[in-house]
């Protein structure tokens, strides 16, 4: 198994929740809403799931092995971390492209008057 496509289709900084991802696995098998969540000591990651009868959240998808959950999860985390990464990194340049901006566009100061010689005169 092979996950041949990861989309971050949206992250979130509110809550516990802190994105979704959707995959392609073997380029063969989409899975949606899988979700990046902050839990007490780190991040995880939550497979899609429903709340059946009972008020239970059941897991519509998930991997049968630990090694093929250890791979999904790394996998997402990794390019969780790279998103948010890149988002930082925009962030900084937005604020460092800023105040450059408004220098440039406030008006520029008239040249002071030249003081009269009184020899040339």
């Amino acid at each position: 198994m092979e996950i041949t496509d990861l989309k971050i289709r949206k992250m979130m900084t509110d809550g516990r929740l802190r994105a979704i991802v959707s995959i392609t696995l073997d380029q063969m098998l989409a899975v949606h809403d899988i979700k990046v969540v902050q839990g007490e000591s780190r991040l995880f990651v939550a497979m899609p799931s429903r709340k059946d009868e009972g008020g239970i959240f059941r897991d519509i998808v998930h991997p049968i092995s630990a090694q093929a959950r250890q791979y999904l999860e790394q996998q997402i985390l990794d390019a969780y971390q790279e998103q948010l990464a890149l988002m930082e990194a925009e962030a900084e340049t937005a604020e460092a492209v800023e105040p450059a901006a408004e220098e440039a566009s406030a008006p520029a100061e008239a040249p002071a008057a030249e003081a009269a010689d009184p020899e040339t005169t």
